[in-house]
């Protein structure tokens, strides 16, 4: 039975209405057929749209389910922060003052509202080398050759990012991939580069300039080019700071390729827990039929 249902869409990574990255909110999900969620995810054409339902686990205050075009996520970043922002503005109460407890596939995930912004704690990430033939095809797909690539990681804390660190901002910002090959190689792949610290240093645009660029490909999931990406950020954060390239404070910038301004707030804790936090406004409030 279609049903009027409270809908919010939230640009996360962004103070700037639309300049960051869209998450499509239906607030009130209940009774809800993963064929309707999925259809209607579809139907947005965002990278991702999610569904707030009452928490089956007494420790949450809402549950999350999270649709990409082509799938259902266990976890994804912006959407968790554009959710939490809608939840809020909507008149959720969280039962802790300063922190709201998200339910979704791979658990809880705790977001903290600090400095004007929501920043998640990042789940945990496991990281592996990626097997050499796999990395080629990569490369390949990118239009990379092996002198680009600093390292490469494949970082899994739910969605599986196949990541590679490149040797400059220019080489991330010049990709043009083959959207075709990398969807046929089933694979999400995070590129980033650090940024030259004297060039970051000299920097005086707005909004403030990154220690990191990223980008974010996954055609696997009906996604070419994700303007930023949060689950992707966490998982670069805990690889690079672990490894010292990066301090334990730092900020990440992605989309500039799609005319987009993401700015990503990271932040490693003294418990080394990585914080990983944005700026979101609402765009659209109303309701939908589904």
């Amino acid at each position: 039975m279609i049903t009027l249902r409270r809908f919010r869409q939230i640009d996360v990574f962004t103070r700037v209405p639309y300049f960051g990255n869209p998450v499509a909110v239906v607030l009130d999900g209940a009774g809800l057929s993963d064929d309707a969620m999925q259809r209607f995810a579809r139907w947005t054409n965002l990278s991702e749209t999610t569904f707030m339902l009452p928490p089956s686990d007494p420790m949450a205050d809402y549950r999350l389910r999270i649709f990409t075009p082509g799938g259902e996520l266990p976890f994804a970043g912006h959407p968790t922060l554009g959710s939490c922002h809608a939840w809020l503005e909507a008149g959720g109460q969280p039962a802790a003052h300063d922190e709201v407890v998200q339910q979704c596939a791979i658990g809880r995930v705790r977001i903290r509202r600090a400095h004007g912004r929501l920043a998640f704690a990042a789940p945990p990430c496991k990281a592996a080398a990626p097997a050499p033939a796999i990395l080629a095809s990569v490369a390949s797909a990118l239009g990379l050759n092996v002198a680009q690539i600093v390292t490469s990681h494949v970082l899994d804390n739910g969605p599986v990012w196949f990541s590679l660190l490149l040797d400059s901002v220019q080489t991330v910002l010049a990709l043009a991939p083959d959207h075709a090959a990398l969807k046929q190689l089933g694979l999400k792949v995070g590129v980033a580069a650090i940024v030259d610290a004297k060039v970051a240093a000299a920097a005086t645009n707005e909004p403030p300039a990154a220690q990191l660029e990223v980008r974010a490909f996954a055609a696997a999931i009906g996604v070419p080019e994700d303007p930023v990406t949060g689950s992707l950020n966490a998982s670069l954060a805990q690889w690079l700071i672990e490894d010292g390239r990066l301090p334990p404070h730092y900020l990440a910038a992605q989309g500039q390729c799609l005319g987009r301004a993401g700015r990503v707030f990271i932040e490693r804790d003294a418990q080394a827990q990585v914080w990983v936090g944005g700026a979101s406004v609402a765009c659209v409030d109303g309701t939908v039929t589904i």
